[in-house]
């Protein structure tokens, strides 16, 4: 695993803009896209980059982490919405390559199936942004999921409906359902790379990283992945014991490369 401490959150994103950048310039062509706040700064330096550097994202089929049971796609919290309204409308993505799960199937276990195995013929996500929640979750695989998940209707905790409340008019318009690609789903990517900012990350920063793999702390299975890049602030870093080791400078390799 390799960890990144960058000053701020604007670095943070340009960094992790930088990795994607190199990775798509150099041919991956499946990209895993997650929502939240945490990649937002990435999102902005990738729209920026299109504008201003030639980024092209033609070809790129990206798939989404999850999506909200019960929201239809043109609600503005849909996920379905966010990854438009901040990446997608912004750059050359060919819509039809957009992929994630429908929040309205009448059926959301057979969804969950159906999107597992959208995945497994795309073959496997060339790099996988994530962000991280306060308990340690990503996608919304929330603490007690199993390592070994797969695509599933998966019940927010209270925490995390908290969490997300500012994005709706409150807690009780956050939806309680979700359909989330699993632990196993997402470690199934050949490079996954975790942004997180601010101190209120720090301490599911500390646990994924340096505490011990469990299902308290689902991102800690990140430790198994062959390819890993954690970049965060130095706010979320400020619980990391080892921070003075962790290095400065990101790059992408390519799976199996080492630095």
């Amino acid at each position: 695993m390799e960890v990144v401490i960058r000053p701020d959150a604007e670095d943070a994103g340009r960094t992790v803009a930088g990795i994607v950048h190199q990775a798509l310039a150099e041919g991956v062509r499946t990209l895993g896209l997650a929502t939240g706040s945490s990649p937002l700064g990435v999102y902005r330096d990738l729209a920026r980059r299109h504008r201003h550097e030639g980024l092209s994202f033609s070809g790129v089929e990206a798939f989404l982490l999850d999506e909200y049971v019960g929201l239809p796609a043109a609600h503005l919290q849909s996920f379905a919405q966010v990854i438009r309204r901040e990446l997608a409308d912004h750059v050359d993505l060919d819509p039809a390559r957009l992929h994630l799960p429908s929040g309205t199937a009448p059926d959301p276990a057979a969804e969950a199936r159906r999107f597992e195995r959208c995945l497994a013929e795309a073959g496997p996500v060339g790099l996988q942004i994530l962000g991280i929640g306060v308990n340690g979750h990503i996608g919304f695989n929330e603490p007690g999921s199993s390592l070994a998940s797969r695509t599933r209707l998966k019940t927010l905790t209270d925490d995390t409906r908290r969490d997300n409340a500012r994005f709706f008019g409150g807690i009780e318009d956050v939806p309680r359902h979700v359909i989330t690609q699993g632990l196993a789903t997402i470690g199934e990517a050949s490079h996954l790379v975790l942004i997180a900012t601010g101190p209120h990350k720090a301490r599911a920063v500390a646990a994924a990283v340096e505490g011990p793999v469990t299902a308290a702390c689902p991102a800690s299975v990140l430790q198994l992945h062959p390819h890993v890049t954690v970049v965060v602030d130095a706010l979320a870093a400020s619980q990391l014991e080892q921070r003075a080791y962790y290095r400065s400078i990101a790059r992408y390799k390519p799976a199996g490369q080492r630095y």
